[in-house]
């Protein structure tokens, strides 16, 4: 999935970390039980995001956990962020925090909303906490078998 963004990680100096942790066996502990499909759509969504919101040198961190019987995923940016005042919209329908770039970041301000419902679909919750022009921070957390 990183690699459909490769030429804005790479024009932009992006960093991009992948934190997976592994069992002593080196293999993953638990098994997540959801439709593969639609969690690679939302990682794409927010992976998407984190891209065009993050100027020059940013990072971006992914992050796959888990806690008590909860798989949590993390996206966080090194972005502009989010306002105070969009923040609370920010999974509404076609809501576009930033509309003086709607012609040059493109997209109809639904990824967020789909992103949503499909966590929600899975018995999962997503969070954001985003300072504006510091960064966003996505949480995910599903239930796990």
């Amino acid at each position: 999935m990183i690699h459909n963004y490769e030429n804005d990680i790479v024009e932009k100096n992006m960093t991009i970390r992948l934190n997976v942790p592994m069992s002593s066996e080196g293999v993953k502990d638990d098994l997540l039980y959801a439709d593969k499909d639609k969690i690679c759509q939302v990682l794409n969504n927010l992976l998407s995001n984190a891209v065009k919101y993050s100027d020059r040198g940013a990072e971006i961190n992914i992050t796959f956990g888990k806690e008590a019987k909860q798989a949590v995923i993390c996206v966080a940016d090194t972005g502009m962020g989010i306002s105070e005042v969009d923040l609370p919209h920010i999974f509404e329908r076609f809501y576009r925090a930033d509309k003086s770039r709607n012609r040059n970041t493109g997209g109809a301000g639904i990824g967020l909303a789909i992103t949503e419902a499909i966590i929600k679909a899975h018995g999962g919750s997503i969070t954001v906490n985003s300072k504006y022009g510091e960064g966003t921070e996505f949480t995910i957390t599903l239930p796990q078998g």
